[in-house]
């Protein structure tokens, strides 16, 4: 008999790799009893070879069977979502969308629990992370445990309050408007968006075919009639004619620079928040929820309590929300200088802002534009800074000004609590922390945190 032949060095090396490779546990099911809540839209439970399960479409308490969406042997931890529910939680209801639940729609995380029992979900995970990255009980935050729900949320179980006044509409390869399934890049095709604002739905972007485009924005302002859509099309794909429900202005992304472009209208919304008009163009930062501006102004202005000839930072300031509030209250005596990298913003910010004499927007990254403007004192800091959140160098030169009062504007749980820890470094404490449920039916929350200066011992 022939010997096989002998194999390369290079064939041994590729032989040895995929036998070594993990393989993938996709599909597998597991009957579990689940744990408790975890920051991200899922619940913890685990395998009964004791690996740990991050579960969508889960609640704490309930046992499932679990099917993996992502994961293979070895791994630290696998993604899964809950296919059947064998002991239902008494906060579990059917979900209100037809297109939430595994393997649909990934935009809302907690369609299928009552509103009260998403707000308190909420609320252990921000708890959760206090504890774990800033070694902070929630009493020790000046923290009831409360969520607050905005004015005009707290809908019975069953209902959804309907917020969301920007939508990123995915188009699939037919032209159909819908939206991202978890953790893909696949499209769920919708007929409505049940978070989407009114302002939004009434444009009927779903009904509408939009082959070759990427995506479609939509966007509803808040205290103006103002709409706009932002269109990306895919490489060599022309515009469509766009005919909605109602007026709006058109906008394009550009292929070549990802710039944003008008095509017709306004290049900008107005929105109106704390009794003041804001000019947001597009790509501009604008708090999604109509309620989110206002309650976030009140929310700081209530914990900084500016007064007249205060000298005041706005960090991160967007097209100005906080600074105009800031400048409103400080008056002709005070000052208000503000940050932000965004170029567009800052043009917005200063245009906004136009009225008051002692107000100044510099444009850059906070951590390269605050060291250079010799700010070596301040009475009072906003900062809102991306999800990412302001990191340990910024929160160290903020220690360092003196600031009577800082207020920190969060939208991630987690970063508020690691920044929280450096400004603990620093010498400042948390006197108060405000959670606001701003994002119904997904995991999102926003916080606000007011530190002063050695306020209390954690």
């Amino acid at each position: 008999m022939q010997a096989e032949p002998k194999k390369s060095q290079a064939e041994s090396r590729v032989g040895s790799h995929e036998e070594s490779r993990a393989a993938s546990l996709v599909g597998e099911e597991h009957e579990v009893e689940i744990g408790p809540v975890a920051h991200g839209g899922h619940c913890i439970a685990r395998t009964s070879e004791g690996q740990v399960l991050f579960v969508r479409h889960a609640l704490p308490g309930e046992r499932v069977v679990a099917r993996v969406t992502e994961g293979e042997e070895g791994a630290r931890f696998l993604r899964a979502d809950a296919v059947e529910i064998l002991d239902a939680s008494k906060d579990r209801i059917e979900a209100p969308c037809p297109f939430a639940g595994p393997g649909r729609c990934g935009g809302c995380d907690w369609q299928h629990a009552k509103p009260g029992a998403q707000r308190r979900l909420k609320g252990e995970v921000v708890a959760e992370q206090l504890k774990r990255l800033a070694g902070l009980t929630p009493e020790e935050a000046g923290w009831d445990g409360t969520v607050m729900p905005a004015e005009g949320d707290k809908v019975p179980a069953g209902q959804v309050p309907s917020w969301r006044t920007r939508v990123q509409y995915a188009v699939d390869d037919e032209g159909r408007a819908g939206l991202r399934k978890h953790r893909s890049h696949e499209v769920q095709p919708i007929d409505h968006c049940m978070i989407a604002a009114e302002g939004v739905s009434e444009l009927g972007i779903e009904r509408r075919d939009w082959s070759g485009m990427e995506s479609v924005e939509a966007i509803a302002a808040t205290g103006s009639q103002d709409r706009m859509v932002i269109l990306e099309p895919r490489p060599g794909a022309r515009l469509p004619l766009v005919e909605l429900d109602k007026p709006v202005s058109v906008m394009r992304v550009e292929e070549k620079d990802g710039g944003v472009h008008r095509v017709h209208g306004r290049a900008f919304v107005r929105e109106r928040a704390d009794d003041r008009t804001h000019r947001v163009g597009s790509g501009g930062f604008w708090q999604v929820h109509p309620q989110a501006a206002d309650t976030l102004v009140k929310a700081v202005m209530q914990g900084l309590l500016p007064r007249k000839g205060d000298m005041a930072l706005d960090l991160y300031c967007g097209v100005g929300l906080f600074a105009g509030a800031l400048a409103d209250r400080v008056g002709d005596k005070g000052a208000v200088l503000g940050i932000e990298s965004g170029k567009r913003a800052v043009e917005d910010a200063r245009h906004n802002l136009a009225a008051f004499d002692r107000v100044r927007i510099e444009q850059g990254k906070v951590e390269a534009v605050l060291p250079r403007t010799g700010i070596s004192e301040a009475d009072l800091v906003v900062l809102d800074p991306p999800r990412a959140g302001a990191g340990r160098k910024t929160v160290q030169h903020l220690s360092s000004l003196g600031a009577r009062r800082i207020a920190y504007v969060a939208c991630d749980p987690a970063a508020l609590a690691r920044d929280l820890g450096y400004f603990r470094d620093g010498g400042y404490r948390v006197r108060t922390l405000r959670v606001f449920d701003l994002f119904p039916m997904t995991h999102h929350v926003e916080c606000v945190a007011i530190l002063e200066k050695g306020a209390k011992d954690v």
